[in-house]
């Protein structure tokens, strides 16, 4: 188990930037595929991006490639999620997660943050 901490969410508008952060507890950050989630009231959560344990292998959902990026520092038990020209249509509420599985469409984590909100105004 890792405890995951997110932070980095606000309100910003449409075509601005954000950067979210997710810092994780205990000595095995490195050995975690660490990826972001955003859910919207009475939708699924869907997954936004992932990332393999070396930060060499990096998946986007298409509705945010070219746009968002994922990346981790392991020294700093930490991985971020870049948000660039942010849409309305990217407000939801972000969460970090956490599993050693290797990410896969079906990949699904053992490990969750709280959640940080992120709103964007048109």
């Amino acid at each position: 188990q890792v405890e995951l901490v997110e932070s980095g969410g606000g309100l910003v508008q449409a075509g601005g930037s954000l950067r979210l952060s997710c810092t994780a507890s205990g000595r095995t950050f490195s050995t975690y595929t660490m990826g972001w989630f955003r859910q919207v009231p009475g939708k699924e959560r869907e997954v936004v991006a992932a990332i393999n344990w070396s930060g060499g292998m990096t998946y986007y959902a298409d509705s945010v490639k070219g746009r968002f990026t994922i990346s981790r520092d392991n020294a700093k038990n930490t991985v971020y999620l870049q948000m660039n020209s942010l849409k309305p249509e990217d407000t939801a509420v972000y969460f970090c997660a956490a599993d050693r599985m290797t990410y896969s469409s079906s990949w699904y984590p053992s490990n969750w943050g709280q959640g940080t909100q992120v709103t964007v105004s048109s």
